[in-house]
């Protein structure tokens, strides 16, 4: 394992940019994906093109899939960011649109992966808009597998992700009557005042002591400033830590009342994306931790996090899940990501050690490598 190869493959990668929401730009990256990946794997890819959205699966070997490695190409960097934001490596940091999030974490991959006898490599074009197209796909993949390992890049201090947080979406909308705001606004039911009183009684389902947050985000209501808005609607971001409280807040969502005499509310949405919990990762995070320190490198901290990221779904149909095996560094999203080029090596072979100590593990019986929520 080389790591000048492994910044050089991140390069190719990064400098073919892959916004999610544009199909040419993603089927452009996935060639150049599938490029390197079939130079490291030795083997070329299914390309499996979902609502035009190309995503690539590598199977390598002979023998049923026992580890699911998986990763996104697509980027939430517009075309034309690498005019602004070229990719470079200056000292140590290695910078540029996607780097970070999660580039280097394929070439990762890759170098993992290559060689060993069992394992499926999974990157997917869609997963910066919430996977959309590949969430069957990823679920598919993961109910074949004894564990998924997910190179998303790591947390702060290069820690794995051993939580993340499940994420709930919703629309609440409510129904009034219009009527002049100046001349008669008691003939009206005023959609702006039903609108607050149900933001109010949605904040009020969090709970941090559990770590849920249910948050009202965009909000309209009305048309013009002299009418008695007869509609309104507001968007509502949920995150939550454990399966329990991703229903119990569905369920109290569901039963929001108007408060208003005449007004009616209806609530859409619910869960985009069930929890990782810790359960799912407890066992993973225990063996990279004893293969650190059988490599001599340091000691492998843990992060609970409230982003999601396709983890989500391999934990929430029962694979064992380990996320953030990927690049350390910071700035996802932002002007400064960036990615520490001394760690990927070291980061590599801890993932490809993780890989082959699974694989020589025996073979469990179906479904039995699962865990089981309580």
């Amino acid at each position: 394992m080389d790591l000048s190869e492994l910044v050089a493959d991140t390069r190719e990668m990064v400098e073919c940019e892959s916004p999610s929401a544009d199909l040419d730009a993603v089927a452009r990256s996935a060639e150049v994906v599938a490029r390197v990946g079939e130079r490291r794997l030795g083997v070329a890819p299914e390309r499996i093109v979902l609502e035009g959205r190309t995503h690539l699966r590598w199977r390598l070997g002979t023998g049923p899939s026992r580890v699911l490695l998986v990763g996104h190409h697509d980027t939430v960097w517009a075309m034309g960011s690498l005019a602004s934001h070229p990719c470079t490596v200056e000292g140590d940091v290695l910078r540029g649109p996607g780097c970070f999030d999660m580039k280097t974490g394929l070439a990762m991959a890759f170098h993992a992966a290559a060689g060993q006898d069992g394992v499926t490599v999974l990157v997917t074009g869609d997963e910066e808009l919430g996977s959309p197209s590949s969430r069957g796909l990823i679920e598919q993949e993961a109910r074949l597998a004894e564990a998924a390992l997910v190179l998303e890049g790591a947390a702060p201090g290069g820690a794995l992700k051993s939580e993340r947080k499940g994420v709930s979406l919703y629309d609440v909308a409510v129904h009034g009557r219009a009527a002049h705001a100046g001349l008669e606004p008691e003939r009206g039911v005023n959609a702006t005042l039903e609108l607050a009183h149900q933001a109010l009684a949605v904040a009020l389902l969090g709970d941090t002591g559990l770590g849920t947050t249910v948050t009202p985000t965009a909000a309209r209501a009305g048309l013009t400033t002299n009418t008695i808005p007869a509609d309104g609607v507001f968007a509502v971001d949920v995150r939550v830590r454990s399966l329990a409280e991703q229903d119990r807040v569905d369920a109290a969502m569901r039963s929001l009342a108007p408060v208003l005499d005449g007004a009616t509310t209806h609530v859409t949405g619910g869960p985009n994306r069930p929890p990782l919990e810790h359960a799912a990762s407890a066992d993973l995070l225990e063996r990279v931790r004893a293969i650190a320190e059988r490599l001599g490198q340091p000691v492998v901290p843990a992060a609970a996090v409230g982003g999601a990221s396709d983890g989500n779904f391999t934990a929430g149909v029962g694979t064992p899940t380990l996320d953030g095996l990927g690049a350390i560094g910071g700035g996802a999203h932002a002007d400064d990501e960036h990615v520490l080029v001394d760690r990927i090596l070291d980061r590599t072979q801890l993932v490809r050690s993780l890989v082959a100590e699974l694989l020589a593990a025996p073979t469990t019986l179906a479904g039995s490598a699962h865990w089981s929520r309580p």
